[in-house]
């Protein structure tokens, strides 16, 4: 690993839920740990397991339009899902009215799948990011207009 990849890996461990972590590859070998209490705070999704941090740097597309008006962010670090599998329609398409509580997406962090919710009713003005793309926490996923 060079020094830009430990750098990365270090921010990425300290922004996860992870307490510990131990790498080894090939003759390079890392260990992380942290005292720090976990307080998770409360979420309109399921409960989501704390998020993995790898070796290899991750490549997530910062390219996501500039946004005016109202969003709905990633609540987590994962990958995102706009169907419940491969052969379903959509949970929500641009035009849609989405009530408060409607689920929106799926967002996989660590195999376990985390339904998102609608925090407000809103209508789906563009989806801002591709089916199976990785997103990062706060990340914008629609663009929306509160209703």
């Amino acid at each position: 690993m060079d020094m830009k990849q430990i750098k990365s890996l270090l921010q990425d461990f300290d922004a996860s839920g992870l307490s510990k972590l131990k790498i080894t590859q090939e003759a390079f070998s890392i260990e992380l740990e942290k005292n720090a209490e976990i307080v998770m705070a409360p979420m309109a999704v399921q409960a989501a397991a704390p998020v993995a941090v790898s070796a290899a740097p991750v490549n997530v597309s910062n390219d996501a339009p500039a946004l005016i008006g109202d969003a709905i962010l990633s609540p987590m670090v994962g990958t995102f899902y706009s169907a419940p599998s491969p052969d379903s329609a959509p949970f929500v398409k641009v035009g849609d009215r989405v009530k408060k509580g409607q689920v929106v997406a799926v967002l996989e962090a660590m195999k376990i799948m985390n339904e998102l919710e609608a925090e407000f009713d809103c209508k789906i003005l563009s989806v801002l990011v591709s089916d199976s793309q990785a997103v990062e926490y706060d990340m914008p996923l629609f663009a929306v207009e509160k209703l």
